[in-house]
């Protein structure tokens, strides 16, 4: 609406308020309150803790006075516009102040909104990624190599060292063409939070280089990402309060209930191959979880990273039981649930060069862009991230309201 239009109306539309839920209101000014109180105690002592929680609510206490002062404003406002003994350059300025700051408030909403979605426990870790084959048999396998090597460049592209720590190909000499399994280690703290998207069955439409009729094949490969807990001592600082050593936190693991068996290492070419006691698989007895690590002609090193990699896929096994439990009660209670591992996720068919993303529903006609990791990939892994989040804030909002309907019920 223009200036003229804005002035000559009895009323202008204030963009409502009710745009973020009268639910997260009520928890965001409950976070602001606690954040005021912990100030104020850090005011009269320094406590490294209570610093830390006060830390963790500024966001939200920052997004929610911006969000307020902004809407306060806008009453004032109004009244300029409607005062017929205003004057008209003051009653134009007014007009233009309110279009200005609905616009305003609308990102101000979103930033509020954000500040509220707890931050997954893993978002700050380093993070490993699993790229195994599925259906399709030759065909996933080489696509597998192909999600290797955008990952990669990636990687590369974004300055994030990038590891391969096990690669088992079924193609000679060990190449990336046909892979069976690769396990890459991304170093880069919050690496999780930015490949986390990336979990999941990715579909690939295309027709092999083997098929001779010009059919296309429909083959899968299955991306897990997992948190990788490095060893360097900066374990604290990146986990938080988990503890390694504590048998309730996701990360123990008791070092009695695991199975070491030392081998040699199997596989096409390279002079230590089977002539070295190198290769480590460790079984976790009570969950049955195996993890084996060969890539390394150092034992030492193998061992280092089957741990690391065990400890990872039973804390990312026990976070999605948690997740999976609260999930099915979500969906019974409230109707909210969330897509799995298992899920197919995103399509990338070659005749179309088209990439498909299942859970935000972008669509890029740039597959090729999307598989050297271009502004494309970004695209996709972007709005994924988007989808994610909005998600996030539909488990917030479903957990508030049912916490405050069982609060109503026991105050009656």
């Amino acid at each position: 609406m223009d200036v003229f239009k804005m002035l000559h109306t009895n009323h202008v539309n204030l963009k409502p308020h009710s745009s973020i839920s009268a639910t997260l209101l009520v928890r965001a000014r409950s976070l602001a309150a606690e954040h005021a109180q912990l100030s104020q105690q850090l005011n009269v002592q320094y406590d490294p803790q209570i610093a830390k929680k006060a830390g963790s609510l500024s966001n939200v206490a920052d997004a929610l006075g911006k969000w307020e002062a902004a809407k306060n404003s806008l009453p004032e406002l109004q009244q300029i516009i409607e005062d017929p003994l205003a004057d008209a350059e003051l009653r134009s300025l007014a007009s233009e102040e309110v279009s200005s700051t609905n616009e305003n408030l609308s990102t101000l909403s979103t930033s509020l909104q954000s500040s509220l979605v707890p931050q997954h426990p893993f978002a700050q870790l380093p993070c490993l990624l699993e790229l195994r084959p599925g259906a399709g048999g030759d065909e996933a396998a080489l696509f597998a190599g192909d999600l290797l090597r955008m990952y990669r460049a990636y990687a590369s592209r974004h300055n994030m060292p990038f590891k391969l720590l096990n690669l088992d190909s079924s193609a000679s000499k060990g190449t990336e063409d046909q892979i069976q399994e690769a396990i890459v280690e991304v170093s880069t703290p919050g690496a999780y939070d930015i490949f986390r998207c990336e979990a999941g069955v990715h579909r690939v439409q295309r027709v092999p280089a083997t098929e001779t009729k010009g059919r296309t094949h429909t083959s899968a490969v299955s991306v897990l990402v997992l948190p990788n807990f490095p060893s360097d001592g900066n374990e604290e600082e990146l986990i938080g309060d988990a503890n390694f050593n504590d048998p309730t936190s996701d990360y123990y693991i008791n070092p009695q209930e695991v199975r070491i068996d030392v081998m040699r290492a199997k596989g096409a070419g390279g002079q230590h191959v089977n002539t070295t006691d190198s290769a480590v698989r460790l079984t976790h007895i009570p969950t049955n979880t195996v993890v084996a690590i060969q890539d390394s002609r150092s034992q030492h090193q193998n061992r280092q990273n089957a741990w690391r990699l065990l400890r990872a896929r039973l804390a990312q096994a026990r976070r999605e039981a948690r997740e999976e439990e609260m999930a099915a009660l979500r969906v019974s209670v409230v109707g909210v649930g969330r897509m799995g591992r298992g899920d197919k996720i995103r399509t990338y068919n070659w005749s179309q060069q088209r990439v498909t993303d299942h859970r935000s529903g972008i669509t890029v006609n740039r597959l090729e862009d999307v598989l050297d990791a271009g502004e494309s990939l970004d695209e996709v892994m972007n709005s994924v991230r988007n989808w994610l989040k909005s998600k996030d804030l539909e488990v917030l909002i479903a957990d508030e309201e049912a916490a405050s309907k069982e609060q109503n019920k026991q105050n009656k």
